[in-house]
């Protein structure tokens, strides 16, 4: 799933180049890192990329390998539900008993090998039961209010285990201050990844009870695919879905579903103060992307690009990103109104700084 827009992390993040386009973390774009952390789990032929229809032109310039028919471009944003119902039906058109790994392009995951293990394991689960959903979930280091969380309940016995698993209980929405806290005290609660493994045919199942009628429209976009009529049918079927998560659309009422504790390291890279935690700090606890000279600045995150000099005197926890286009100077501790400024830059018809 390669279609978000990134706005939080503006000015970087345009709509033409959103976060998972972007090299955040290491010299490869996000979505490069993704498809590699695969391997030869998945041919290039078997791999799926979902993303906005204006981005299709750059990703096949950083995913060459993968052939045209692997790229599917939405006409609009409907959220992960219609996406991942969409590349289900593509999936099940040319193997109706296939398995699905469904992955965000815009997660920092370390450790290939434990990755791989990780999604093996998942499939071996879904094997020996097909009706069965599994997902992963990550062992909180803090109380956050950002993640969904997972309640899981009886460990499950799998063979040659790479992580433990367990029966989920109950998925749970994103919690406040408190209940995140008794969230992360219990030792029974996860994040929520975001990243399933399931039989194509299972999920359908599911959107066909929950969501008929956004799948009547994704299966009318499926029997349209590979004719003329592709993508006057696609623009006009899919712009009429109403939007909705997979989590609210299937897995708060899925039964059988399990959950992996993810044996690999995990960041969602939601804001840039993630950079801090991934990519580390200096002596004076500033990170530093880009040509910097500072005095006296602490705290501080600066990301500037190719030759660009940016200078910073007597600044205490700031954000300060440098694009060719825009220049954002903030405190980072105030990173959720960037979001405004892009509503801002909308309202005035600054398009070309989006």
């Amino acid at each position: 799933m390669a279609g978000g827009a990134g706005t939080r992390f503006w000015p970087a993040s345009r709509a033409g180049m959103p976060k998972q386009l972007l090299a955040l973390v290491g010299k490869q774009s996000m979505l490069r890192q993704t498809v590699d952390r695969l391997g030869d789990l998945v041919k290039p032929e078997q791999t799926l990329i979902v993303t906005n229809e204006r981005l299709i032109a750059t990703i096949r310039e950083q995913i060459p390998e993968l052939p045209e028919s692997s790229l599917v471009g939405e006409p609009c944003k409907r959220d992960t539900a219609a996406c991942i119902g969409l590349a289900a039906l593509l999936v099940s058109r040319n193997d109706p008993d296939a398995t699905m790994a469904v992955l965000p392009a815009d997660h920092v995951i370390r450790n290939a090998s434990r990755f791989q293990d990780g999604i093996r394991q998942a499939l071996a689960l879904v094997e020996k039961q097909p009706d069965r959903i599994v997902t992963f979930g990550i062992r909180p280091s803090y109380p956050a209010e950002i993640f969904g969380y997972i309640q899981r309940g009886a460990r499950i016995d799998v063979h040659d285990e790479a992580a433990p698993t367990f029966v989920v209980k109950r998925f749970r929405e994103k919690p406040d201050a408190a209940t995140a806290t008794q969230y992360l005290g219990s030792g029974d609660y996860y994040w929520n990844s975001g990243i399933f493994i399931w039989k194509a045919k299972t999920i359908l199942s599911a959107l066909a009870e929950r969501q008929p009628e956004m799948l009547g429209h994704l299966e009318k976009i499926r029997e349209a695919w590979g004719t003329p009529r592709q993508h006057e049918v696609f623009a006009r079927e899919f712009t009429a879905i109403k939007g909705i998560s997979i989590d609210y659309a299937v897995m708060e009422h899925a039964k059988n579903v399990a959950v992996v504790e993810a044996p690999y390291d995990w960041d969602d890279l939601g804001s840039w103060q993630s950079l801090s935690r991934l990519s580390g700090t200096d002596r004076f606890d500033n990170t530093i992307a880009g040509r910097h000279l500072g005095l006296n600045t602490t705290g501080t995150i600066v990301r500037t690009e190719g030759d660009h000099l940016v200078v910073t005197v007597g600044l205490k926890d700031c954000l300060v990103v440098h694009t060719p286009e825009a220049t954002l100077v903030a405190n980072k501790h105030d990173e959720e109104s960037i979001r405004e400024i892009v509503k801002m830059l909308e309202s005035r018809g600054w398009t070309e700084y989006l």
